[in-house]
């Protein structure tokens, strides 16, 4: 059945009053800014024809505000704000007067909206949309002179090539976006490297993905060295590659291992993710004969599971009662079910 096309609530909302109101929560964070509001509604009703660091500035506070919430509550929540604010202020800025240096900026500004837009589609399984929003994040990254948003975007796609299982499109993807970034910093490197190492393990490749979660091992060391970059690539992001790429190579007692440290050193505001995660795990100590385990590392994703707005932590909940009706003449799982079937 193909996707629904995006509709007008999702994407062109008119309730000026809640746009607004998503603004000025943004507006907030940079001092000095109690005239952002009324020059982003200017620009969209034609008063402003011509726009300036204010408005790229904004725009990028807006892009880090909506992430926060992709990260707490889930894509379902946080992609019609991100949609809805691309409709109706972010074209409008693409169409105004600028500098040079500021048209550049905003154009980079739009591209990484409109990539953490496609994250969100991926993570409702809207892949057709999400593709599309990718697309167009790649154009404008590109003429933005923007290596950073395209080398990100182009992982991204690799990561939705993962899920799908397509693993030769994810490793040409993943390649892309390393080949992209010769000058990447060694945090960019681990990120990038790590996603080669899941691809090439997807793929069967065992020599390439060891030699790539190695590359990504010691670039977090450099990177890790120079001080924690909070909100981007981080050991809990590289124990997680190194716990997928060990399940692909079939050891999966080293990716229950890997997955537990991922577990042991996340942000706790990375709740989507500790949820996705949590389940995946406990699929996993199901899949060596750990019930008890498994169930107890289920309880603790449904702790967080109903603040979680997302289609991909829907589906591990999914999965989580096919693997334990088979259990259910033993207390402890069925005691799990029941809790899960009242969430």
């Amino acid at each position: 059945m193909p996707e629904p096309r995006p509709g007008p609530t999702q994407l062109d909302p008119s309730r000026r009053s809640v746009l607004r109101a998503v603004l000025f929560s943004v507006a907030l964070t940079i001092p000095g800014w109690p005239d952002v509001i009324g020059r982003a509604e200017a620009v969209q009703s034609g008063r402003a024809r011509r726009i300036g660091m204010n408005e790229v500035d904004m725009v990028v506070a807006m892009t880090e505000h909506v992430s926060e919430l992709d990260d707490q509550f889930g894509g379902r929540h946080a992609r019609p704000m991100a949609a809805s604010f691309m409709v109706n202020t972010v074209a409008s800025y693409l169409r105004a007067d600028a500098p040079d240096d500021v048209r550049k900026a905003m154009l980079s500004a739009a591209s990484d909206l409109l990539y953490l837009t496609g994250y969100m589609a991926v993570d409702e399984g809207l892949h057709g949309l999400a593709q599309r929003y990718y697309v167009k994040a790649l154009e404008l990254a590109g003429a933005a002179e923007d290596h950073l948003t395209y080398c990100t975007t182009l992982r991204g796609m690799s990561v939705q090539a993962i899920d799908l299982r397509h693993g030769g499109k994810a490793m040409e993807l993943a390649d892309a976006a390393a080949a992209a970034s010769p000058k990447a910093g060694p945090r960019m490197l681990a990120f990038l490297a790590g996603q080669q190492a899941h691809a090439a393990a997807q793929t069967g490749d065992r020599t390439q993905a060891l030699r790539y979660i190695r590359e990504a091992e010691t670039a977090m060391d450099r990177a890790e060295s120079r001080g924690k970059a909070f909100g981007s690539y981080d050991p809990a992001s590289l124990n997680y590659h190194i716990s997928q790429v060990r399940y692909e190579l079939g050891d999966v007692s080293g990716a229950i291992e890997a997955m537990q440290q991922s577990d042991k050193v996340r942000y706790s505001v990375y709740r989507r993710a500790r949820v996705r995660h949590r389940a995946m795990l406990a699929e996993r100590q199901l899949e060596v004969g750990h019930l008890e385990a498994a169930c107890d590392t289920w309880h603790q994703a449904l702790d967080d599971y109903p603040m979680v707005q997302s289609g991909r932590a829907d589906d591990r909940v999914r999965t989580m009662f096919g693997l334990l009706r088979p259990h259910l003449k033993n207390a402890t799982a069925r005691d799990l079910y029941d809790r899960a079937r009242t969430v």
